[in-house]
């Protein structure tokens, strides 16, 4: 009984400890409230600065405090990893108070919770698209906005994992001898994600196709397609070849 009560006595300590670290907040003001809540924030304490901003936004509706708690409520929950939440969170400080000094980081967050939530290409990509529209919308609203490298630079990111996804699938067709949806994904590719690296992947892979399936008036015109678009790229050589042996059999057909 004396050990088991040598055990207890650390833990009792212990959450006593914990429970002297918080406030009691119920009775205080709003600039009070929020003052501790930024309190916990600041020590990356979210769960604890969750409730008190939550509580804020209840009590206290037409506070000054009100769009701060609410900008600090979703950063909570993105700190926590909680994204979809997070996501909301910044769309209500959006759609709610749109006079508020937070909304253009809020759209820059609403952004970064869609991009955290983007998956390796393989899998469902709708979180990629809406990562996309929500920084494409950002930077259409906040032209001048400093991290507008920083939201072009995360949708390059996105829209190659996007052509990626794509080209894959035109690949695993490919393999598959379904030859006509091979040759449809290499071709959405390279006309929708032309300013990626899979464009002239795709390009080249559906060139290739076309000629073995013997094709050849629509391979050349390809070909002709790829030289302009892409002069710079390692295939060109390839292409110019294949140009120059299937340029023969078209002319004396027609």
């Amino acid at each position: 009984m004396f050990k088991r009560a040598l055990v207890l006595l650390p833990l009792t300590l212990l959450f006593f400890a914990g429970c002297a670290g918080l406030k009691e907040t119920a009775n205080m003001t709003v600039e009070e409230r929020f003052a501790v809540a930024m309190e916990y924030f600041n020590d990356e304490s979210y769960d604890l600065a969750i409730n008190e901003f939550e509580a804020i936004l209840l009590q206290f509706p037409g506070s000054e405090q009100f769009d701060d708690a609410q900008f600090y409520l979703a950063k909570s929950r993105f700190e926590r990893a909680e994204f979809l939440i997070g996501a909301s969170e910044f769309s209500k400080l959006i759609r709610n108070i749109p006079a508020s000094s937070f909304v253009p980081e809020s759209q820059f967050m609403l952004a970064e919770c869609y991009y955290q939530l983007s998956p390796p290409f393989s899998l469902d990509q709708r979180y990629s698209r809406k990562a996309i529209e929500e920084l494409q919308a950002f930077i259409e609203f906040f032209p001048s906005d400093q991290r507008v490298p920083e939201a072009e630079t995360r949708i390059k990111t996105l829209t190659e994992k996007l052509a990626e996804k794509e080209f894959n699938s035109g690949y695993i067709y490919e393999k598959m001898e379904y030859y006509t949806a091979a040759l449809q994904y290499y071709g959405l590719v390279s006309e929708i994600y032309h300013d990626t690296k899979y464009a002239p992947l795709a390009s080249a892979a559906r060139i290739r196709l076309l000629a073995e399936r013997s094709r050849n008036k629509e391979a050349l015109k390809e070909i002709e397609n790829f030289i302009k678009r892409f002069p710079e790229d390692a295939a060109l050589k390839e292409m110019i070849d294949l140009q120059t042996k299937l340029a023969p059999s078209v002319l004396s057909s027609n």
